[in-house]
């Protein structure tokens, strides 16, 4: 589905690729984002879009000479990888529950981190230049190789999935964890005292914003490109031993060689260019996807995901969505549903089935199969896949 101009009035046009109307709140939020002065030609939403702080879950805005650190958000870098496997489905007969269990004992999730540090982890390049951080995270180095390798709570999950062609994947999400949170609120409350000294008021305090060219500007630039590399080393770790236990049990512990290897954000900002002009690009739940990206575009822990290849649509600023996105809340979802719609609703998926995990039930999500009909200018389906494993942070 093409895109459909929002019908309000803003600065800039707002370009929808959502097949719903967006409620109050979110066209509030959509006419706070375009108004900015900086914002680029106009804004792009993703079939997946809903409510978020400062700009809309699953927004691209292109700004010129300005950034908004909330916009990006807090999990910074936060994204996806996966691997096709040479397995087949009939390897992981019996295994199931084996695999889970050791994913959970190799990997911490939640606000667990890593007893011991992998070799792997101190050799990452990015620490020779932690002492260039923010001063206020100096103390967190310890805690920030302790977490490298970890997967964090909330929707973060590993899971072992089949495609259509009976291909075995491995799957997870995570993102910088707590060194990516304490740099994005240091950075986020700058802008906000800045914007105090200001005599233009903004719509909303979470679109306070750094100026090209300003010390604070630099500041934040250098720690988000850091703390993106860090999200994105984070997830090969965790991969890393992620298919380390699934040589163990499906090939004798032989190791394989990825058929395909995806490892991509969708909370970022990066320079880019669109239109011919250099740009900053920022993500806030969306994938970049131009013709030379894989995508990976998840569904709920009970439907499909999909691996996907860009097709390079100028208008998305090269972009698609980054998952189903939720139509209900964490607290809606443990109020209307029980621990028997969780189990019916993960029927099939070895995965725990307590209410810790409520909230993220299959029906606090969108339909990810009208997520992608409303986005076939945008990708091409590579793999459909079907999780049988999920482990949850």
């Amino acid at each position: 589905m093409p895109y459909q101009n929002v019908p309000f009035t803003t600065d800039k046009p707002v370009l929808s690729w959502a097949n719903h109307d967006l409620g109050s709140k979110e066209i509030q939020m959509a006419k706070n984002v375009a108004a900015l002065p900086f914002v680029y030609k106009h804004v792009a939403l993703m079939p997946d879009v809903h409510l978020g702080q400062g700009a809309l879950v699953g927004s691209v805005v292109a700004t010129q000479d300005a950034l908004v650190p909330a916009a990006v958000g807090v999990d910074i870098g936060c994204g996806m990888c996966a691997l096709r496997t040479p397995y087949n489905s009939q390897q992981l007969d019996g295994k199931l529950k084996k695999i889970r269990k050791e994913i959970e004992a190799t990997i911490p999730t939640g606000f667990d981190s890593n007893k011991k540090i992998e070799k792997s982890v101190y050799n990452w390049q990015g620490w020779r230049s932690f002492k260039d951080l923010h001063k206020g995270v100096q103390h967190l180095e310890t805690k920030a190789l302790s977490q490298m390798g970890s997967l964090g709570g909330g929707n973060h999950f590993i899971e072992v999935c089949i495609d259509t062609e009976d291909s075995v994947w491995l799957m997870l999400h995570s993102g910088s964890r707590n060194i990516g949170n304490m740099l994005a609120k240091y950075h986020i409350s700058t802008a906000k005292n800045l914007r105090k000294l200001a005599t233009d008021k903004l719509p909303d305090p979470d679109l306070s914003y750094f100026v090209a060219g300003t010390e604070e500007f630099r500041s934040y630039w250098n720690d988000l490109q850091w703390a993106q590399a860090y999200a994105l080393q984070n997830r090969e770790e965790m991969m890393a031993r992620f298919k380390h236990i699934i040589e163990k049990h499906l090939g004798g512990g032989k190791p394989f060689k990825p058929l395909l290897a995806v490892n991509c954000h969708h909370n970022y900002a990066e320079k880019e260019q669109h239109f011919g002009q250099d740009v900053y690009v920022t993500r806030k739940g969306a994938v970049r996807a131009r013709t030379t990206d894989y995508g990976i575009i998840p569904g709920s822990m009970g439907t499909k995901s999909y691996i996907v290849k860009g097709k390079g649509n100028h208008d998305s600023y090269c972009s698609c969505s980054h998952g189903a996105g939720r139509v209900m809340s964490r607290t809606k979802a443990k109020d209307t549903f029980t621990l028997d719609d969780l189990i019916e609703q993960t029927a099939g998926v070895e995965c725990r089935k307590d209410k810790g995990l409520i909230d993220e039930i299959p029906a606090a999500y969108k339909p990810i199969d009208q997520v992608m009909a409303n986005q076939q200018d945008l990708v091409e389906v590579v793999a459909t896949l079907k999780q049988v494993i999920c482990v949850k942070g």
